[in-house]
């Protein structure tokens, strides 16, 4: 392991996970400094409640000590501060697509391999796309982890906007389980 993937990873991997990265927060930019536009980037969006940078510390506050789910969260939306479109609120059009090509030059530089990077930039462009029935029967546990960061994402939204997603959540959670029965335990995060 690298000396900045091993940096990072002692960082993702505490239980305060928030506290960590605003304890290491010149770490963290100097191995990512793309990080630094995400910080007071304002969504102006009815569904965030939060600017770019504390929505997402907010969804790895929700998360469990994993470093792959962390790793997606932190940057899962990295692109937004390039891919936004200022119309009567604010858009975030296609800011999957750009954190995953962000994702990708950041994961190449920190010297992972080419199937972990394959794998963490599937994620991250998929973090807002739902999960189907054929998606889980081909891979249930890249699955998974697609609805674990979506679990952490969804939930870090504007409180008064949740329903919507919540259902989506619920029902994704039970095609899940229809396919694994210890499912439900496997996502367990810090929120009940």
């Amino acid at each position: 392991m690298h000396n900045r993937q091993y940096e990072l990873k002692k960082i993702l991997l505490q239980e305060d996970i928030v506290e960590s990265i605003n304890n290491n927060l010149d770490i963290i930019l100097s191995i990512i400094p793309e990080v630094g536009d995400m910080i007071d980037f304002p969504h102006n969006h009815p569904q965030h409640h939060l600017d770019v940078w504390n929505h997402t510390l907010y969804a790895l506050s929700l998360s469990k000590p994993d470093f792959d789910l962390r790793l997606c969260l932190l940057l899962h939306d990295i692109g937004k501060p390039h891919s936004y479109q200022d119309e009567e609120i604010r858009h975030f059009r296609g800011h999957p697509l750009k954190s995953s090509i962000i994702s990708n030059d950041i994961l190449h530089r920190l010297k992972y391999n080419d199937s972990y990077i394959k794998e963490m930039c599937y994620l991250i462009e998929n973090h807002d796309n739902p999960i189907n029935r054929k998606q889980i029967i081909n891979n249930y546990e890249l699955s998974l982890k697609r609805y674990l960061i979506q679990y952490c994402d969804a939930l870090a939204h504007n409180p008064d906007r949740l329903e919507k997603r919540i259902m989506y959540l619920k029902r994704t959670l039970d095609l899940l389980s229809e396919y694994k029965k210890d499912t439900e335990e496997k996502v367990k995060t810090k929120v009940k």
